[in-house]
């Protein structure tokens, strides 16, 4: 008795795909543009900004694989992972600038209330004079900060070393943020010595630059790396250098001055100010 012949059938997962269809979409692009859109409505928040900033980073990382599958041609999204690139981008920038915002707005409020320490030692108090013979206390009065010129040092009493440079001009690329075409662009580097016996957190050592007319100047961050802010603390011996770009309008790009503190709450700002560098 003869058996009948087995015919195969089709495998359980299914035919292979007909090659003559177009791939299809990674879904990594329109990832990218859907965290770009909402992160960015995040980071235009005043209070949200570092969660936008956190969705700008993971549509920028989206986007940017979606968009080298979509050029392997594993996926048409391409369109869409551009986009959540151009978005995650943007998004970032801005959560960066709040956060600067963000930091000079508790310097002056701090500032206000006269809470800043650091700038020397201070002696044991006298003990309180008897009631019947104590004096009305003079007003306190806030010392006048320190003044320098670009490029001199100063030393705080446990031996931080601040020094801010000559400002000289800067060309921000092409993606630069914060910067008006017509006005002048300038960068300073900030070094930061750790003199004292101690580390010190640098994160919030930011500087507050004024143009020659006294108007806040703008940060400028682009791709080249423009502004480049602290991070970390430093290490007793050790220093920290950043550069810082600013930009000054046109009518007023003579002179500026920074104000900086090397940790603030702990350390009192110095002013440094002088003429503007023409050349690189």
């Amino acid at each position: 008795m003869t058996m009948p012949a087995h015919t195969p059938g089709p495998p359980p997962w299914g035919p292979p795909p007909h090659p003559g269809l177009p791939p299809g979409r990674s879904g990594l692009g329109v990832g990218a543009l859907v965290v770009g859109i909402v992160g960015l409505m995040f980071g235009i928040a005043p209070f949200l900004f570092w969660l936008g900033g956190t969705m700008g980073i993971v549509a920028l990382v989206l986007g940017v694989i979606g968009y080298g599958r979509a050029r392997r041609g594993e996926a048409n999204d391409r369109g869409q992972a551009v986009a959540g690139i151009v978005l995650g981008s943007v998004t970032i920038v801005i959560s960066l600038a709040w956060l600067v915002l963000t930091v000079v707005a508790a310097v002056a409020v701090d500032r206000a209330d006269g809470g800043t320490v650091g700038r020397g030692t201070s002696s044991a108090a006298p003990a309180p004079a008897p009631e019947s013979t104590r004096e009305p206390s003079p007003e306190p009065t806030e010392a006048a900060p320190v003044v320098l010129a670009f490029g001199k040092t100063h030393t705080y009493d446990d031996g931080v070393k601040v020094t801010v440079s000559e400002p000289r001009a800067y060309r921000p690329d092409r993606f630069a943020a914060g910067h008006t075409e017509g006005d002048t662009a300038v960068r300073v580097t900030v070094t930061i010595v750790n003199g004292s016996g101690k580390a010190i957190d640098v994160t919030t050592a930011l500087p507050d630059a004024s143009d020659a007319e006294g108007s806040r100047a703008g940060a400028i961050f682009d791709g080249s790396r423009a502004t480049e802010m602290f991070q970390g603390t430093v290490l007793p011996g050790k220093q920290a250098k950043s550069g810082f770009a600013f930009s000054l309008p046109a009518a007023a790009d003579k002179e500026m001055q920074v104000e900086l503190a090397p940790q603030l709450l702990k350390y009192e700002p110095v002013i440094w100010t002088g003429p503007v560098k023409r050349t690189g």
